[in-house]
């Protein structure tokens, strides 16, 4: 009986960290990654909710191994230096220095797009979402489009774009 009620014991207090580490993942990744988002958002238009949405869902708020690994934030494919590094985790996806530099080669990769000069500026992310999927970005389709959207909507990361608002004026 005491063996039984002290796994109970174990086994909530277990399940009560992973939970506590589990809702601090998302404020330290914005605490981290808002400025970053928010300064690219008024240097290139593209709304800081949209780049901070793909970033989260893409790097599961920088747990994924190409997140901690390559510092990629948004499954760039490309070259990297795992195997010269002695890892053994395999990725197709590109290396980058910074995390920082990673959300700036996403910024690019947008703004080389055809439609890019006629969403500059523009805050509505449902609109840039569509354009992403639509030009060929993820090939999950409107299940990338509608994650995304959902990490927009629960973070409110919308909020974000009045910056760039205020940035227009």
């Amino acid at each position: 009986m005491f063996l039984s009620k002290k796994r109970l014991l174990l086994g909530g207090l277990l399940i009560t960290t992973l939970s506590a580490s589990a809702q601090r993942t998302p404020k330290k990744y914005l605490e981290q990654f808002t400025p970053v988002a928010v300064n690219l958002s008024q240097e290139t238009g593209v709304p800081a909710s949209v780049i901070l949405g793909i970033a989260m869902l893409e790097s599961g708020m920088g747990t994924s191994k190409n997140a901690r690994l390559l510092k990629n934030h948004f499954g760039i494919v490309g070259k990297n230096n795992l195997a010269k590094r002695g890892l053994t985790y395999r990725s197709m996806y590109r290396e980058y220095t910074t995390d920082t530099a990673s959300y700036r080669h996403f910024t690019k990769v947008i703004m080389k797009k055809k439609w890019f000069t006629t969403m500059k500026g523009n805050d509505d992310y449902d609109q840039w979402l569509n354009k992403l999927i639509r030009s060929g970005y993820s090939t999950a389709g409107q299940v990338w489009v509608s994650r995304v959207r959902s990490m927009i909507k629960k973070y409110k990361l919308y909020e974000l774009d009045d910056a760039m608002n205020l940035a227009k004026r």
